[in-house]
């Protein structure tokens, strides 16, 4: 039971990430750039691969993309915590993919991001560790 409680608490952490991000990608200026002037570009500007979008469209699109995957994972692995745990607890594959991912994107955090989002993850992983590790003992 500690083991699904565990594994339960990294999904909602790295769900709530993901919806965080979401949030404040559409209702908050937290990802405008503090000078006025190079938003204005961003928003002006197109990148070389396309001049269909700007640099400001095309970040939105990676802000959404950026959040969905944490939120996929959080959910996914959530359900079959709840409904399908004996299916998850025997499937390698899907107990590896997940610790991989929630390492790659510690990594990342590490190089690219900041704090909260490197802490919030660094919890999941050790959480999903310790509640596989319980489970598969």
């Amino acid at each position: 039971m500690y083991d699904s409680i565990l594994i339960l608490a990294s999904c909602a952490i790295v769900f709530g990430l993901g919806t965080a991000h979401l949030a404040l990608t559409f209702f908050s200026s937290r990802f405008e750039p503090r000078d006025a002037n190079l938003a204005e570009q961003l928003r002006t500007v197109s990148p070389i691969i396309s001049r269909q979008t700007t640099m400001w469209r095309a970040a939105q699109g990676f802000h959404v993309s950026h959040s969905m995957g944490p939120m996929l994972l959080g959910l996914i692995y959530g359900y079959l915590t709840i409904c399908h745990f004996e299916f998850l607890k025997q499937s390698t594959f899907l107990v590896v993919l997940g610790g991989l991912t929630l390492a790659i994107y510690l990594v990342t955090a590490k190089a690219y991001w900041f704090k909260i989002p490197l802490r919030g993850i660094a919890l999941a992983l050790v959480l999903y560790l310790l509640g596989f590790g319980i489970a598969l003992s």
